[in-house]
């Protein structure tokens, strides 16, 4: 069977199908069943249908939860694409020291989450921070910011902690998108007198866009399942006013023990993620 070309190419892929389907594909079966239930640490479980989303619905700091990640993702994922592609193109054109400041670069990327998300949460800290010590030297601002203790300030320094996080991936990819368009087309269309803007808008954008889009997309679904950051600077606080649904998750699946509960919060985003996976997807089909 192995002589055969077709039966060579699946048991060439059955080990990642199996290691796919044991890591993901289970755990994402077993987390509908527990969203559809009521399951409770110790407790059997029963079939309740979609109680527990309804139940969602009702909850007002699950409302809050809805808005924080979705302000949390778009900010993020725009703040990280933005600057990314900006940090790309004065790497792409610095000649002298390249692999240093592309090794600098990754810093960020390299921190363990856990300890960057702790230098962070110092930094925010309201009386001795650098950030409002820098801030008030400089006659930015009069009075410190209480950054993790306000609502709005803790949403701000969150978003600011996942860009900072996020910029590696970002610039690096758009970096190798940059590097993989043929100089040729860039020459010509120099020659033929478009300026650098036109050149950017009407050559670079469109043949790196398929890996743009895929970035995005990949950076979406990341930030989105975000744990780290927002748990280790506010814990969800002050007041519930800052979870996003990993976050809620947690606290009502693991911490208050409702495993169906906590599992139907981690699920509420999953019909939209996957809606938008296919729409961008065929996107990328359409522009390789």
């Amino acid at each position: 069977m192995l002589k055969e070309e077709r039966w060579y190419g699946y048991s060439m892929v059955a080990p990642a199908v199996i290691i796919i389907v044991a890591v993901v594909g289970f755990p994402l079966v077993y987390s509908f069943f527990l969203a559809m239930s009521d399951k409770a640490i110790g407790q059997p479980a029963h079939f309740i249908g979609f109680a527990n989303f309804a139940k969602l619905m009702r909850d007002e700091t699950f409302r809050i939860t809805i808005f924080n990640s979705v302000i949390y993702t778009i900010a993020a994922v725009s703040g990280k694409a933005g600057l990314g592609l900006l940090l790309a193109l004065i790497l792409f054109h610095i000649h002298r020291g390249r692999k240093i400041f592309r090794g600098l670069v990754m810093i960020p990327w390299a921190i363990p989450l856990s300890i960057a998300g702790i230098a962070w949460m110092w930094m925010y800290e309201p009386m001795f921070s650098v950030i409002n010590r820098t801030l008030l030297s400089l006659g930015l601002i009069r009075t410190p910011i209480p950054w993790l203790i306000h609502p709005f300030y803790a949403r701000v320094a969150i978003i600011i902690t996942t860009i900072w996080r996020g910029l590696p991936f970002y610039s690096l990819t758009f970096l190798a998108a940059l590097m993989a368009i043929p100089q040729d087309f860039l020459d010509s269309a120099k020659i033929d007198g478009a300026g650098a803007v036109r050149r950017f808008f009407y050559i670079t954008i469109p043949l790196a866009s398929p890996l743009l889009l895929i970035a995005t997309l990949f950076s979406v679904m990341m930030t989105v399942a975000h744990f780290d950051i927002v748990w280790t600077l506010t814990g969800g606080g002050p007041l519930n006013q800052t979870h996003i649904f990993a976050t809620f998750s947690y606290v009502e699946g693991l911490r208050s023990g409702e495993l169906g509960y906590g599992a139907a919060a981690s699920l509420f985003i999953f019909p939209f993620l996957a809606v938008v996976s296919y729409f961008q997807l065929k996107n990328i089909q359409g522009r390789i």
